[in-house]
């Protein structure tokens, strides 16, 4: 479980992420929805623990700081093999190799596992992120973004793999989606933000498809579910 309390982060003079409370549990996949500015990466960072709040606390229950797995929506690619890349969260060894290419094999990368992961386009550097978190045992995951510079197929990939990680883990699962029709495809819950606040949270069918706030309705309005 993780739980926000007070949490407030300003940029500057502007009030970036204002949410006096908000609770994620375990098992459930939860999607941060909203438009551009809306709080969504603050929320995210200040969840992985790389970003620190200027009020309020984040606390964990049941889980370690390390047994949190973040993927920024920019991730980095080292100038190593594809297969390598994902191997630097699992060490050395014939195992962590197996690993590595099972997840490769999952997100639909495992034809460029000996090319340079320096070299992938945005959408690869993207899924070769996503394989290094899946190829070991996380019980929460949160991702900015996941498919932000994918291209249909490999949106696909990545959300199937997700769904399938995240039934074989049980992990809590928190991401945020310009695209509501992902929302719908991979959560269980929703959170709307608007301006660093939330303006929404419930099931995911419940916000997206009868939302109550006008901030919801509004960003959903330039939308077709």
């Amino acid at each position: 479980m993780i739980e926000l309390s007070g949490i407030k982060k300003r940029y500057g003079t502007r009030l970036a992420l204002d949410v006096p409370e908000l609770l994620f549990l375990p098992g459930e996949r939860y999607a941060l929805i909203g438009p551009n500015g809306s709080g969504k990466t603050t929320l995210l960072r200040i969840l992985a623990g790389t970003l620190k709040p200027d009020e309020g606390n984040v606390r964990l229950s049941g889980l370690e700081r390390g047994e949190i797995g973040y993927m920024p929506q920019k991730p980095y690619a080292f100038d190593l093999s594809v297969v390598k890349n994902v191997m630097l969260s699992l060490g050395g060894g014939e195992d962590a190799r197996k690993a590595a290419l099972a997840a490769l094999e999952r997100v639909g990368l495992i034809q460029l596992a000996k090319a340079r992961g320096s070299r992938l386009s945005g959408g690869e550097t993207q899924r070769m992120a996503l394989a290094r978190l899946i190829a070991k045992s996380h019980k929460a995951l949160l991702l900015d973004e996941p498919t932000a510079s994918a291209d249909i197929y490999a949106s696909d990939m990545a959300e199937q793999a997700l769904l399938e990680y995240a039934a074989e883990t049980g992990c809590t699962l928190i991401f945020s989606s310009h695209a509501p029709s992902q929302a719908l495809r991979l959560g269980t819950q929703a959170v709307a933000l608007e301006g660093g606040q939330i303006c929404e949270h419930g099931a995911v069918q419940d916000v997206l498809k009868n939302p109550k706030s006008e901030c919801t309705k509004f960003f959903l309005s330039h939308w077709k579910l």
